[in-house]
């Protein structure tokens, strides 16, 4: 498989279509203070490569060709990815803390987002490494941060409190997803602005998780 996918791309453009979610994932991962089973890791990013067909059926579905309503393709890409977190990561025992659902909830997003990047860019690729550059900047970290967000608040309705976090965790993601989708098919400009707030946005919530890590470090440390 890997040498199919190799010989219809250089090599800088195999790079540029794969690198970005894999550096965006080692990152989330690293950060993660109690490290997950490498072969869940592994699953939940196929998982996500997985719900990539099912995705482009219900989007073939609401989005015919040739119409504008693209921003619906943020309804089916992140319920589907939320079912992943709900039906399956969350059984799991390894599931045992909040961060666990951003870990996750980023894995099974880029996982989705690495097969549909390798889409765009191979059915463009005579503008592959353009399409590629453009996608490093907007769809794969666009992704990744609504992933953040679902992680989020499915960690807080999880470990916490449900409530309405359950609820937050699918509907804010898909507002987000469809937002993005809304404004890239008219200005760049907004797009640009857009991703930007979005990151410092999702990075303040990751770094709420962050902290709770530091602290069940430092309380560990004490009973030590």
């Amino acid at each position: 498989m890997i040498y199919v996918i190799v010989g219809m791309m250089n090599i800088t453009l195999f790079f540029l279509t794969f690198a970005p979610p894999i550096l965006i994932l080692a990152y989330i991962i690293r950060a993660d203070k109690f490290s997950e089973p490498i072969a869940a890791i592994v699953k939940v990013f196929l998982l996500g490569v997985f719900i990539t067909g099912f995705a482009g059926y219900f989007n073939a579905l609401l989005i015919p060709e040739g119409s504008d309503r693209h921003y619906l393709a943020g309804l089916t890409e992140e319920s589907l990815k939320y079912m992943v977190l709900l039906f399956y990561v969350r059984k799991q025992n390894y599931f045992d803390e909040p961060m666990d659902a951003i870990v996750y909830g980023v894995l099974v997003s880029l996982g989705f987002a690495t097969l549909e990047n390798y889409e765009y860019v191979t059915r463009f690729i005579e503008h592959g490494q353009d399409v590629a550059i453009l996608r490093a900047f907007s769809a794969i970290p666009l992704h990744a941060m609504c992933g953040v967000i679902m992680g989020f608040y499915f960690g807080m309705a999880n470990f916490y409190k449900g409530g309405n976090n359950y609820a937050k965790a699918l509907l804010i993601p898909i507002c987000i997803h469809g937002s993005y989708n809304f404004v890239a098919g008219y200005s760049f400009h907004l797009t640009t602005i857009f991703i930007l707030v979005l990151f410092f946005h999702a990075k303040r919530l990751h770094y709420k998780f962050v902290m709770l890590q530091q602290n069940k470090n430092r309380e560990a440390q004490l009973k030590v």
